[in-house]
């Protein structure tokens, strides 16, 4: 486990001290979240009504735009193939870089979307359950993102392949994310069963994805 904790804590730093990854993830929600009201026009009601879908969209896209640099400059430097050699199993060296992936841009950008949400005229009945279902979605988003960036580890400007990839798999994610951040609003019982859904999903990811990772990056590294 410390090992682990070491890996995650080095990840995160060196993301930290870089600023691409996380810095243009948030960029690129920020310039969302500002632009859409422009777009929408002064429709008040049709913006409140949009808003938690538009949010989840933002925050989907710019978890993709930094998905491609979970393992790329480990690949590139060799350190990967130090790691598979080590006394960490594989799967869980790419658990651990999923998760300072999620800690240092997914989160982040899952708490502070509720709040921006208020520049789309957001309900302040929706903060709670919108941040709930984003905080527990925005694991999940991290660990598929990681399977996309495990198959396109050593292809050249793979980042498009990437998105076309791990897209389809986001779209149960998206369906009861919204489902679960305007069920609060409707009262219609949705938001509980959207969030077990959601729950599920996370816990399926969290066992399958660091397998599926560890394979793709072992057949770069034959």
């Amino acid at each position: 486990m410390k090992l682990l904790w070491a890996l995650i804590r080095r990840d995160i730093v060196l993301t930290l001290r870089q600023g691409g990854g996380a810095g243009t993830a948030l960029g690129f929600f920020l310039t969302v979240v500002v632009l859409l009201p422009i777009g929408l026009g002064p429709n008040q009601a049709l913006m409140q009504k949009l808003a938690p879908g538009a949010l989840w969209i933002a925050l989907l896209l710019s978890v993709l735009l930094s998905a491609d640099r979970i393992f790329q400059q480990d690949y590139d430097d060799g350190s990967l193939d130090i790691m598979a050699m080590g006394p960490v199993p594989f799967e869980l060296v790419a658990l651990a870089k999923s998760v300072a992936h999620w800690l240092s841009t997914s989160l982040p950008l899952a708490i502070a979307a509720p709040f921006l949400g208020f520049l789309l005229n957001l309900s302040p009945s929706v903060i709670l359950p919108l941040f709930l279902a984003m905080t527990l979605g925005s694991i999940t988003l991290s660990l598929l993102a990681a399977i996309g960036a495990a198959v396109t580890v050593g292809l050249r400007r793979g980042g498009l392949l990437v998105s076309l990839l791990v897209l389809p798999l986001y779209v149960p994610v998206l369906i009861f994310g919204v489902a679960a951040s305007n069920g609060g609003v409707m009262g219609d019982g949705v938001a509980p069963a959207a969030l077990l859904i959601l729950a599920a999903i996370a816990l399926a990811s969290l066992v399958l994805s660091p397998i599926a990772a560890a394979a793709a990056l072992r057949s770069y590294l034959k």
